[in-house]
């Protein structure tokens, strides 16, 4: 496997993940990225196995040879988690935990995406439930109600956030209130250190830099906000949803970071320093490139494919866009790539794969001149999950099933 100085610092950051392990939010780099290759199919890739799950929108991780799952059990107030062979589709483990009465729109199950640390699982469900398991054997180690525990109310949709793990500690993003990010020790689920102050939103974070200069980037619900290892506030930048649904992961390519909402659009910062620490100053803005929850992939040095839409309940469609990472122009565009979500994973050659939420998959070639299609599939039922990728399967989760498709090598 290739190793970037990006993909050493998350390595470290979450023990050491093979090449054939996606452990947490967005895979082994939290970028969407990976060093494996699919060659263009012919036909249609049929499922290796598949598994009925309970409700949501949390995505599968892979890691140790086993896959986790987060989901609400049946008419229930009860969040499960569950293991299986990630060849084979053999149930390991399955554990579950009470939670609060919640009836938000679009579903009740969990929304935010498990993170694997070695020998330990954190999952955090939409009402605020951090848990810490065995990877092994689903042991409980420790549990916190956060929201309970910081006073904090939840959100419209219910928690989303995906934890992040920073050396010996565990990070979330709490309510609407001011309890910002807190981070728990994973040991025993202490809280280290509160950061940030901002209302949750719901987005994952990314980490950029090495060592001392770490930087942990979250999309709030009011700024563009980095964050050192001990929780001090390192810049912002305000950027606020006019929803207050801003879901995208934000991301980085060469010195800038692009940030983007449903209403607000997009943001590109370029990363500075200002009396030897570090900063931000705004490189570009484009209302435009309005993002709901599909996470924006770099394609090439100097591009970036965006998945763009608008908040609507009735002919919602989403177009796929071509950016100039420097300047946040459009190159070009591709309409009706779905209704609300498509995710992007960027392939060890470049190539991309895209998985809409009608549950088709294609394998597109990365050119900054036209869209440009390799190979298409259907692999499962409508998800807005995003798949994971370990090993040449992919694991991609509907509201029914969790399904295991064979898509590169035997």
């Amino acid at each position: 496997m290739r190793l970037h100085l990006g993909t050493l610092t998350v390595l470290l950051m979450t023990g050491i993940a093979s090449a054939a392990d996606w452990p947490q939010w967005l895979g082994p780099n939290r970028d969407g990225s990976t060093s494996e290759k699919i060659a263009p199919w012919k036909g249609d890739l049929k499922g290796v196995w598949k598994k009925s799950v309970g409700e949501g929108n949390s995505s599968p991780v892979v890691a140790g040879g086993l896959v986790y799952l987060h989901s609400k059990v049946k008419d229930k107030d009860v969040e499960m988690v569950t293991a299986y062979d990630a060849k084979s589709g053999d149930l390991k483990w399955e554990k579950t935990y009470e939670k609060a009465k919640f009836k938000p729109l679009f579903g009740e199950g969990p929304r935010s995406t498990p993170a694997v640390d070695g020998d330990q699982v954190f999952t955090y469900g939409n009402t605020g439930v951090l848990t810490c398991w065995g990877a092994k054997d689903g042991k409980q180690i420790w549990q916190k109600d956060v929201l309970a525990e910081m006073k904090e109310p939840n959100l419209f949709f219910g928690i989303s956030t995906s934890p992040v793990v920073i050396d010996d500690k565990v990070l979330v993003m709490a309510g609407k209130g001011k309890a910002g990010v807190v981070a728990f020790s994973k040991k025993d689920g202490s809280v280290a250190w509160k950061g940030g102050g901002d209302g949750a939103s719901y987005s994952s974070p990314i980490v950029i830099g090495e060592g001392a200069k770490r930087q942990i980037v979250y999309l709030t619900g009011a700024n563009v906000l980095s964050l050192s290892p001990t929780g001090d506030t390192l810049w912002k930048f305000p950027f606020v949803d006019a929803l207050s649904e801003s879901s995208t992961t934000p991301i980085k390519m060469g010195d800038i970071i692009v940030a983007s909402s449903v209403k607000t659009g997009a943001v590109g910062l370029k990363l500075t320093e200002t009396n030897g620490k570090p900063a931000v100053t705004q490189a570009w803005k484009n209302p435009e490139l309005t993002c709901y929850f599909s996470t924006p992939v770099p394609v090439g040095k100097d591009h970036v494919y965006m998945m763009t839409g608008i908040a609507s309940l009735t002919g919602a469609s989403i177009t796929l866009r071509c950016v100039e990472i420097a300047t946040g122009k459009e190159v070009w565009k591709k309409p009706n790539m779905g209704k609300f979500h498509a995710a992007i994973l960027k392939l060890g050659d470049g190539n991309l794969l895209l998985h809409d939420d009608s549950g088709n998959l294609s394998l597109l070639a990365p050119d900054v001149k036209e869209f440009k299609e390799l190979a298409r599939t259907k692999v499962c039922g409508e998800t807005w999950a995003h798949p994971a990728l370990a090993d040449g399967y992919l694991y991609v989760r509907d509201g029914k099933e969790l399904i295991c498709v064979r898509v590169a090598g035997e």
